[in-house]
């Protein structure tokens, strides 16, 4: 079973989301540190995450642990934005045809939630 690690890992490389889409399945959930409710599909999906890529992947974005499952994965990075370091985890788990199923972020400390709500928040609005 292919998983969608490799191909994530040279997104975030990268700093480019243009092959996003193409590892989500069309059901997936997206779960926001700053959004209530569970994001569901790979139109909504996409737009989350390439705002992500424009907001938490800079020079200082790393990821210092994974923990890899069969079908899932925990992934925790270490960023600086606007001078406030960011600490989470990325939970993804995919299915047997390798497509993401379910992306959840994680963030913290509240500092570090505010300023990446402020600067998703405009990235989803230039969006629209």
């Amino acid at each position: 079973m292919k998983t969608p690690l490799a191909a994530w890992h040279q997104i975030v490389r990268d700093g480019n989301g243009a092959g996003i889409a193409a590892l989500l399945a069309d059901d997936v959930v997206f779960h926001s540190p700053v959004v209530h409710t569970p994001q569901v599909g790979k139109r909504i999906t996409t737009h989350y995450l390439m705002a992500a890529v424009h907001v938490f992947f800079n020079p200082s974005f790393h990821y210092v642990r994974e923990v890899v499952g069969e079908r899932d994965a925990v992934l925790e990075f270490e960023t600086t934005v606007d001078g406030i370091v960011v600490n989470g985890v990325d939970m993804v788990s995919w299915n047997d045809d390798g497509l993401i199923t379910s992306f959840k972020v994680m963030v913290r400390p509240l500092k570090a939630i505010q300023v990446i709500h402020e600067k998703m928040a405009a990235m989803l609005q230039a969006a629209r």
